[in-house]
């Protein structure tokens, strides 16, 4: 943006700012959908995305990438020349033993060179709309850092999240509600979700996520307090805008970034519990989604919610879904995970397919790394955990502009290190930002004397999954 521009937008804040309340507002609206980022405009594949976080990683090796020579070599030790010289988590490193783990679970082809597990049997399904991606990878071996890393492109805490990023980019389509909604599995265990993940960082704080809850109040401290009246609240917003408005015309106002967020909350108290109500949906929407589609703050629930605000105008929707770190246990606990987890992904894809909105929906199934293909702790016939792995894991990916009915990348027979056609976490960046019609090297933010963007000064467009 070049100096006469900035001094173009300030007088125009400044001329909006001076005029009502209504102009306030629309300044922001103006300053975040055809501000200074109308020019990093690609073709557009992608209004909206809807991610499916898996937090906790879950195994590739027993969902999506099947080793059969695991199975072979089940207890057998995992070779030096195939761990070479990557670090292992203070949790396995002083194994005196690293056995290989084979799975116990049967796996059917799909198309494009797809492998399902049985627990996906939903997900299998709707395979020729997926494309799954089995090459991807990190530099982050533990939860809060490799988290941290996929959503905000570092693992360093205090950047803005991918969310922030893309509401920065392209502002909202729903004046009504927020651009970017978290919504987060209840009554999950597991490692802590925290509310960096879903950060404005350094951006402005009216591009942070809204997290929705279940139960009488989904936003927090956006009701009226008890025995304050829609109309008192309207006066007072009124009072506020006339005082700003005066200080404004001193040239002395900052506020009206707060005051654009009095009034969006204002606008919410009516919208969001229209947009969180599931009395609406048919019976047959509320069987699609499983069994948990009716009890508030499911992993089902939130994904019958998200088609709702997806439909909206809600340009990012964040799921997160704990639970996924077998260190021991796993069989048993990943069927529990994939019985919650299966037939609502699926069944998300479905509906959006069927309502016309997968042709614009970007969505996105995986945690933030792999699973070891080796023991944690002691291997047993019937029970086994694994470790965390950022050498390789795999996701899914479906909708807009993504090639359905494909798989791409592929990693060792050991399923330990990629071996075709890797996809770092910024490169996975920079192909939403690109369906969204982002160029990432240009989406940039200026901080403490220097250029940030979502991807660093990494990142390329995978383009061959896209189609």
């Amino acid at each position: 943006m070049t100096d006469q521009q900035t001094a173009d937008a300030l007088n125009r804040r400044t001329f909006l700012g001076s005029a009502s309340l209504g102009a306030i507002a629309a300044s922001q609206l103006l300053a975040s959908e055809s501000g200074p980022h109308a020019s990093l405009r690609l073709p557009v594949k992608a209004k909206r995305v809807i991610w499916l976080f898996q937090a906790g990683a879950p195994s590739q090796l027993d969902l999506l990438d099947p080793k059969p020579l695991l199975n072979e070599r089940h207890g057998e030790q995992l070779p030096e020349s195939v761990r070479g010289e990557q670090r292992l988590t203070g949790m396995s490193a002083a194994q005196a033993s690293i056995p290989l783990a084979g799975s116990p679970f049967q796996f059917t082809d799909g198309p494009g060179g797809q492998r399902w597990s049985e627990l996906l049997p939903h997900t299998a399904a709707v395979g020729e709309d997926l494309c799954v991606v089995r090459s991807m990878y990190t530099e982050a071996i533990n939860h809060g850092p490799a988290v941290t890393f996929v959503q905000t492109g570092s693992q360093i805490p205090g950047r803005p999240s991918v969310g922030a990023w893309v509401d920065y980019g392209l502002g909202t389509e729903n004046s009504d509600l927020p651009a970017f909604v978290v919504l987060v599995t209840k009554d999950k265990g597991g490692q802590p979700l925290v509310a960096r993940y879903w950060g404005n960082g350094f951006l402005p704080s009216r591009h942070q996520g809204v997290r929705f809850r279940s139960g009488p109040d989904p936003v927090l401290y956006l009701n009226n307090p008890e025995g304050l009246p829609r109309e008192a609240r309207r006066r007072s917003l009124d009072a506020l805008a006339e005082l700003h408005r005066m200080d404004a015309e001193a040239g002395t106002s900052p506020a009206a970034a707060r005051l654009s967020q009095y009034e969006l909350a204002y606008r919410m108290q009516s919208a969001v519990p229209e947009a969180v109500d599931l009395s609406g949906e048919t019976r047959e929407t509320l069987e699609l989604y499983g069994p948990d589609a009716e009890k508030p703050g499911s992993f089902a629930a939130n994904c019958l919610l998200a088609r709702r605000l997806a439909e909206r105008g809600v340009r990012f929707i964040q799921l997160y879904h704990q639970g996924w770190d077998h260190h021991g246990g796993l069989p048993g606990a990943i069927r529990r995970q994939c019985k919650e987890t299966d037939q609502p992904s699926a069944a998300l894809i479905t509906d959006l397919k069927r309502r016309g909105l997968l042709d614009d929906t970007l969505v996105v199934w995986g945690g933030e790394f792999g699973r070891t293909n080796y023991c944690q702790g002691k291997l047993t016939k019937t029970n086994f955990g694994r470790d965390h792995h950022p050498r390789c894991f795999s996701l899914w990916m479906a909708g807009a502009g993504v090639r359905g009915g494909t798989s791409f990348g592929s990693t060792d027979e050991y399923g330990y290190n990629v071996a075709e056609d890797g996809v770092h976490v910024h490169d996975l960046q920079a192909t939403i930002l690109h369906l969204l019609g982002v160029d990432h090297e240009r989406l940039t933010y200026r901080y403490q004397g220097r250029q940030f963007r979502l991807t660093d000064v990494h990142g390329h467009v995978v383009r061959d999954v896209l189609s």
